[in-house]
Parts: C-alpha cells; sequence; structure tokens
C-alpha cells in the first residue's frame, strides 16, 4: 500500500481552497495547531513556501517553510493521520529542501518538540543535526524543543 500511495502522491503549492483539509490534519496533529489565518499569510507571504501532498485529490499532508536571505526555516509540517510511516513527510520535506538550495539557501533549521521521537529520526534520516535544546518552547504541555539544521550544498 504504501508504493502504492506514494506513485499517487502529487506535491504542489497550498492553495486556499486546500485549508480546510490542511486545517482539519493540524487540529488531529498538535495541541497547539495553527489557525486557517497562519496558512492563508503562508499561502501569500513573498517569503514562505507552502507545499501540500495529494493522493486522488485529497490532501494527505502539508509543510510550510520560509526564507529569510539565505536561511530556511521549516515551520510546520503534518500528515494525515491514516497515512503516516508512508514516506510522505520525507517526500514533502524533500521538496522544501530542493526549493531551498535552488534559492541558494546555506542552511535550514527546525524545532520539533523533544518527545517527538518520529518527526526527530524522520529528519535525522534525511542528514538534520540536532544543534540545540530550547527549554520550554513548546505549551500545551509545556516542553523543550530541540533545533535541528541541515547544511546545504551548492545548488
Amino acid at each position: 500500500m504504501a508504493r502504492k500511495a506514494l506513485k499517487a502522491l502529487v506535491i504542489g503549492d497550498m492553495e486556499i481552497g486546500d485549508l480546510p483539509e490542511v486545517v482539519g490534519i493540524e487540529l488531529e496533529s498538535f495541541t497547539t495547531p495553527w489557525p486557517e489565518t497562519l496558512f492563508y499569510n503562508e499561502i501569500h507571504k513573498q517569503r514562505a513556501i507552502a507545499k501540500t501532498a495529494r493522493i486522488g485529490g485529497r490532501v494527505m499532508g502539508y509543510i510550510c517553510a520560509e526564507q529569510v536571505i539565505d536561511g530556511g526555516h521549516i515551520l510546520d509540517l503534518a500528515v494525515h493521520p491514516g497515512f503516516r510511516r508512508r514516506g510522505i513527510a520525507a517526500r514533502l520535506v524533500g521538496e522544501i529542501i530542493n526549493c531551498l538550495r535552488n534559492n541558494k539557501c546555506g542552511m535550514i533549521f527546525l524545532e520539533t518538540r523533544a518527545s517527538n521521537d518520529a518527526a526527530t529520526r524522520l529528519y535525522e534520516r534525511l542528514e538534520f543535526k540536532v544543534l540545540a535544546r530550547r527549554k520550554k518552547y513548546y505549551t500545551s504541555p509545556v516542553e523543550d524543543a530541540v533545533i535541528m539544521a541541515l547544511k546545504l550544498d551548492a545548488g
């Protein structure tokens, strides 16, 4: 099933019409979810990169990142709970890595909850390195963030 799902996976720019599905996944994925207005802003912000992953026309995952000068930052990533562990998140992160590399970005940063072992393992497989911990970064529940980074080669 995983291979079939990945073959049918289409990654594209996030659009306003995607927001109901994106917000639904966000609500199922996080204890402090982004409101719809933040996703709307990511679609329209000049330095933002917002992508969706679709299977059969339905949004199954999304990623939001931004570039400031020569640095990138992954802001939000989630996959529909019924489609996790199928490589969708890795494909979304790979898309962001390629976009940022093509835009002459030298480094990508992100934060993830210290308890989110699945996310940490995903990023480590994609060659991100743990840089530090940020104490009490998250709320509901209060938790440290793990700060990770990936150095990009010239694209």
